[in-house]
């Protein structure tokens, strides 16, 4: 599955002479800021800075004659450890790599763009043969970077938008789409949700527009909304199903941001005796192990998760040239009925 866009020219290469020309700097006043070597004024690194993320400029640090060898590095960004999802990934990156001779190099951002930033400006720094991110949310000069550059750029987890090169994952907009009508389906039609927070995770917003999307279409709509400010977690959706239920008892089932939030809601109700699904009914999101393991395994979407990571790098294996179109690999999703909803 793929589309084709023309990308803008990704050649012309920013050196420290052009950025310390705009900047009315000297070469070496550059070069220090960038090494963070040196007592430099705080106006001069600040001023320095503005002209280095506007131009996209990445410094090279392979200097001399090992700047035309070819590097084996694939600098791997994501969001978090922590999360069981991008440990899966990893997995698929690793299955991938197997055979070949290049190495990964993983870094993570704790879902910051500002801090994907800094962390994809280092990589590029070593001239990698590809880096992997996660997702599309990009600053402009991350995104200035990556266009800039002339590797590949695999973009994970998400296909809802046009990617700089390569995108592999799952439209997550679809996946919404898909729990709405599925569980229309199944008779409800009191829907709450729960959730934690968008900005930190667009995936869950655009499930949410989907899931909006098809409860439109049958005259329904989210009637209540317990939404967390923080993170996702267990321990989030169990309080934030108590919200929910509280203040909208004539809820049937709700949607939650992901499966971390939707066992909280599960113990919760074990822990209440709320009855699964007669009372109650709760649907996630991501497939993940310890749904599957509850006494009644969770409603939810699976995703490819592992399957993303190994496709990902098997098309960077696959083509180390980039083309001029880009490239979307969808590795869908499955709607699992389980036993909550």
């Amino acid at each position: 599955m793929g589309t084709k866009q023309r990308l803008p020219d990704r050649k012309s290469k920013i050196t420290v002479r052009e950025v310390a020309r705009r900047a009315n700097v000297s070469e070496s006043t550059v070069s220090r800021i960038m090494r963070n070597k040196g007592l430099v004024a705080e106006s001069t690194r600040e001023k320095v800075m503005e002209t280095v993320r506007a131009m996209g400029y990445v410094p090279n640090r392979i200097a001399g004659s090992l700047a035309s060898l070819d590097s084996f590095l694939v600098g791997v960004v994501i969001p978090s450890l922590s999360n069981i999802v991008f440990p899966e990934v990893l997995q698929g990156v690793h299955a991938g790599l197997e055979g070949s001779d290049l190495q990964p190099v993983i870094s993570t951002t704790d879902y910051n763009v500002d801090r994907e930033e800094a962390v994809v400006r280092g990589i590029l720094s070593w001239k990698p043969a590809a880096i992997l991110l996660a997702g599309f949310d990009h600053t402009d000069a991350t995104r200035k970077m990556l266009e800039q550059s002339d590797i590949r750029v695999v973009e994970m987890m998400d296909i809802d938008s046009t990617p700089i090169d390569i995108a592999v994952g799952t439209s997550h907009r679809r996946a919404g789409h898909a729990i709405g009508r599925h569980l229309i389906s199944r008779g409800y039609r009191h829907f709450g949700y729960v959730g934690h927070d968008w900005n930190a995770d667009r995936r869950a917003r655009l499930r949410y527009d989907g899931l909006c999307k098809a409860l439109a279409e049958s005259g329904l709509s989210i009637e209540a909304h317990a939404i967390d400010d923080g993170p996702s977690s267990v321990g989030t959706g169990r309080e934030q199903t108590a919200r929910l239920r509280a203040s909208a008892p004539q809820i049937d089932v709700a949607v939650y941001s992901n499966d971390d939030m939707a066992v909280g809601g599960v113990f919760h109700c074990l822990a209440e005796g709320i009855s699964l699904p007669d009372q109650f009914a709760i649907f996630g999101f991501n497939g993940l192990d310890i749904g599957k393991e509850l006494p009644q395994p969770l409603s939810t979407v699976r995703s490819n998760r592992y399957l993303i990571g190994k496709k990902a790098i098997e098309e960077v294996l696959a083509s180390p040239e980039r083309p001029s179109a880009p490239t979307i690999i969808d590795t869908d999703f499955e709607v699992f009925a389980g036993a909550t909803a």
